[in-house]
């Protein structure tokens, strides 16, 4: 078990997803899954146990569904819930730098080359503009079918995300073509 299960990143999104409904852990994993949350089973168990001594759920009546084992959901509680705001609030306030796999990779982009940089970088403007129409379509279809705007906010802060990192990425390959940008001698002819 990790150090401190509890500093999981994974809690906050099961708080949440808990406070929609009780669930038992293959289907929290499944949700969190669904909602692109990296939640490894075994770990998920581990902080579900962490957050049960801590107070922050507890179990529900186990049930079995047809031949399936007996499952046993756990239900948020009032410490979760004040938990789950405690955290949320800090998280909206307080910005902190994250290091994505794009930044660093796109740190050593001078390895490539010229060439192989800038077809690098449009290739990943191409897929972030899918991404990009995919995401809004999914957007759109939420908000006409009613779904309160509040509910899928996350959806437009990571499609303001992706506009931007497209658009810092056809910016950047613009100038590796362009020769705006300096590229060190020793890997100019890659």
């Amino acid at each position: 078990m990790p150090r401190d299960a509890l500093a999981n990143p994974v809690v906050l999104a099961a708080l949440g997803a808990l406070l929609e409904r009780p669930m038992h852990a293959y289907q929290l994993a499944t949700v969190l899954a669904g909602r692109g949350v990296p939640a490894n089973r075994g770990s998920l168990y581990d902080t579900m146990e962490a957050m049960t001594r801590a107070g922050w759920i507890e179990p529900q009546p186990a049930q079995r569904e047809g031949a399936r084992p007996q499952r046993t959901p756990y239900a948020l509680t009032q410490a979760g819930q004040a938990e789950l705001a405690r955290r949320l609030d800090r998280q909206v306030r307080e910005p902190r730098r994250e290091f994505p796999e794009f930044l660093g990779a796109v740190s050593h982009l001078g390895v490539l080359g010229k060439r192989r940089a800038a077809e690098a970088l449009a290739e990943r403007a191409a897929r972030l503009a899918a991404l990009i129409g995919d995401d809004q379509r999914r957007l759109d279809e939420a908000l006409a079918g009613n779904v309160p705007r509040l509910f899928v906010i996350e959806a437009e802060y990571a499609l303001a995300l992706l506009r931007a990192e497209r658009d810092w990425v056809l910016a950047i390959a613009d100038d590796v073509t362009s020769g705006r940008l300096a590229w060190p001698l020793v890997w100019e002819r890659q």
